[in-house]
């Protein structure tokens, strides 16, 4: 029998997990894919919002706020690096200056930091490649860009470390109220029973609501593409750069990632297939061209990969974090689109004090930790750091990926830690091999090959991400009669 039950463990699962971590209980995280940060999470614009944009006495306006007053301890604590590299929402007529300025008083009643209105001459001193046709901008100092897939992990892992399970390849199929728990059915044949379920279940969270009666919302899945390029274009922009949203959201958006990279995207359309993270032709042509409104001279040929991610766009326009009343102690944390990347950690705080409210008795768990430690990128040591760490692993020594200097040491590590990688997407997102320019090219097979080393199974049987993804075909003679993987 466990206390709580979270299901779901992207950014918001893994954030209310670790902050569950800081109380005596006993908590499960079930996680229906191979690895944590395989839905929402993975493919989103990264952004660490400020907060003006949301409406004014809305959830998300007060979870944005208190979720980026948060961000840089925690992610100081968790060893994830974090940019505070403010935006500009631009204006490129009198109507979208207006707008902006209806942003500026928004955000000031939101209670948002590092707000002020800019004329042209002070964007183009700051964004000199911003298209000249700009008349203005509202800038915040306070929004930044993290690596979501950094941070999911981090809070999973020190979650983990502070006395959390996390049961992957968990998919709840069914959930029923025995008087004083739930009994919850899983897809692998097993069931687990807890006092309190938490649904963070990102695009499916309604269909989990739905399970023990609820009926307050319905999520629609909304797809975004982007664009990432080489890092040569990332200096391109200084700031994460928003044109004035629209009813879809807050649009095609150009920004630096924390890696060096350019980052441009998303559309925003509705699928009906909560898995569909395809991009089209049309798709990408949509969002490039759309960029130009915000820079036109984009490299393009710099293009290293464009990928999609759905978004959990909730019927009521508002996050959807409450107490159910058809079911005593099951939490919906759902509808949690942008800014919930930004909200994260405040959405747990909040979802700790409903909890206490339906009746959860919290002690303090004493031993909690709230450091997760890691070694910086290898490609960011200096020679004397590189030394010493060499000197204590000599796997350090050799590297995998040429493209972002990844060693071998660093994908061990990745293997082998609290939530480690189980796929090659998995073991990409943590520590960056297949990353550059040649895409895995050159070191896909060698990170096959250590997968399987470290895990201890076939090559045959090591994914690239999902369940049935697997890499390697099978085994076949080839020239000299060598044998040869493919």
């Amino acid at each position: 029998m466990y206390d709580i039950a979270i299901i779901g463990a992207g950014i918001t699962g893994s954030s209310i997990a670790r902050e569950l971590s800081k109380y005596n209980l006993n908590t499960v995280v079930l996680e229906k894919g191979v690895e944590v940060c395989q839905g929402t999470t993975k493919a989103n614009s990264a952004i660490v919002h400020g907060g003006f944009d949301a409406k004014i006495g809305s959830l998300k306006a007060k979870l944005n706020v208190r979720g980026n007053e948060l961000y840089p301890s925690l992610c100081e604590d968790l060893s994830v690096e974090f940019k505070q590299i403010g935006s500009l929402v631009l204006a490129f007529d009198e109507d979208e200056k207006r707008h902006i300025e209806e942003l500026y008083n928004r955000g000031v009643k939101n209670h948002v930091k590092g707000l002020r209105l800019l004329d042209h001459e002070e964007v183009i001193n700051i964004e000199s490649n911003v298209n000249k046709n700009v008349v203005g901008a509202l800038l915040c100092e306070s929004a930044g860009i993290v690596c979501p897939f950094n941070l999911n992990v981090a809070l999973m892992e020190n979650a983990i470390n502070n006395g959390v399970e996390l049961k992957l390849q968990s998919e709840v199929l069914d959930i029923r109220k025995d008087n004083e728990y739930f009994n919850i059915e899983l897809a692998n044949n097993s069931n687990i029973k807890a006092k309190y379920v938490v649904n963070a279940a990102g695009v499916y969270a309604d269909k989990i609501n739905n399970m023990i009666g609820g009926n307050e919302y319905y999520i629609t899945a909304r797809k975004g593409e982007y664009k990432i390029l080489d890092k040569s274009e990332g200096k391109i922009a200084n700031h994460v750069l928003f044109q004035c949203p629209t009813t879809k959201g807050k649009g095609v958006l150009v920004t630096q990632t924390v890696h060096g990279n350019l980052l441009v995207g998303p559309n925003a359309n509705e699928v009906e297939d909560k898995d569909d993270k395809s991009t089209s032709k049309d798709g990408i042509n949509e969002i490039v061209e759309a960029s130009r409104k915000t820079i036109e001279n984009i490299n393009y040929r710099k293009t290293i990969t464009s990928f999609a991610g759905l978004r959990a766009t909730s019927s009521t326009g508002d996050f959807c974090i409450f107490a159910s009343k058809v079911a005593k102690n099951f939490i919906n944390v759902g509808g949690i689109e942008s800014p919930g990347l930004a909200s994260a950690p405040a959405i747990a705080e909040y979802v700790i004090e409903i909890l206490k409210e339906e009746g959860l008795e919290l002690e303090e768990n004493k031993n909690f930790n709230p450091i997760r430690k890691k070694h910086k990128p290898f490609s960011h040591m200096t020679t004397e750091e590189r030394k010493e760490l060499i000197k204590s692993d000599e796997r350090y020594k050799k590297i995998i990926c040429r493209c972002e200097s990844v060693t071998e040491g660093e994908i061990v590590d990745a293997i082998n830690r609290p939530c480690g990688a189980r796929t090659v997407d998995g073991v990409k997102r943590r520590v960056r091999p297949g990353m550059g320019i040649c895409q895995g090219g050159f070191c896909g097979p060698r990170v096959i090959e250590i997968i399987a080393r470290e895990l201890n199974i076939p090559v045959e049987e090591v994914l690239k991400d999902y369940d049935n993804s697997e890499v390697v075909l099978g085994k076949v003679k080839e020239l000299r009669g060598e044998l040869v993987e493919i």
